[in-house]
C-alpha cells in the first residue's frame, strides 16, 4: 500500500518521508523475533529496502517501460535525447527546464538524471525481469538500500 501511486506522487520533504517510513519501521516490529533488532538489521533480515532505495527503483522500472514501448496511452513527456553526447548509455533522456519547484517532482523530469547515469547494459536489457536484475547488481553497494537514516 506504501507503493501505490510512486510515480504519480512522491513525497518530497523530510518530514513526509519520514512519517512513511515510519509505517514500514512499525510493521516490520511486529515481527517477533526481530522487534528488539535496529530498524537496518530489520530491513536487513527480511530483505526489504528502505523506501529511500524503492522509490528511485520504482521510477527506474517505469522509466524502463516508457522507453521501451510498453506504455503507449498518456506517455509522459519522456524524449530521448538528441545523441550528440557520447557519455552516458545510448538511451539517455532529455532534461527539460524546471521553473517551478513544483515541476521537479513530476516524473517526467526527476527520473532523467538516474536514468542517465545508468550504464548501457542495464538501460538495453531485453526484458523488465532483466532489467530488475542488471539494475538491482547495478546499485547493489548503494548504502541507503537498508539504512534509511544515511539519506536524512
Amino acid at each position: 500500500m506504501l507503493e501505490y501511486g510512486h510515480s504519480v506522487w512522491q513525497p518530497r520533504h523530510k518530514t513526509l518521508c519520514s512519517d512513511l517510513e515510519d509505517v514500514q519501521r512499525r510493521a516490520t516490529k511486529l515481527i517477533a523475533s526481530l522487534k528488539d533488532k535496529p530498524y537496518p538489521e530489520r530491513l536487513t533480515s527480511l530483505g526489504l529496502p528502505s523506501l529511500e532505495h524503492r522509490r528511485p527503483r520504482g521510477d527506474m522500472i517505469d522509466a524502463f517501460k516508457y522507453v521501451h514501448g510498453a506504455y503507449e496511452a498518456d506517455r509522459p513527456q519522456l524524449h530521448l535525447h538528441d545523441g550528440r553526447d557520447t557519455r552516458g548509455n545510448s538511451l539517455k533522456l532529455a532534461k527539460g527546464r524546471c521553473r517551478l519547484n513544483v515541476r521537479a517532482g513530476y516524473f517526467s523530469y526527476r527520473v532523467v538524471s538516474i536514468w542517465n547515469s545508468l550504464p548501457d547494459s542495464v538501460v538495453t536489457a531485453p526484458s523488465i525481469n532483466a532489467f530488475k536484475i542488471r539494475l538491482d547488481k547495478h546499485w547493489a553497494t548503494r548504502i541507503e538500500q537498508y539504512d534509511p537514516e544515511c539519506c536524512h
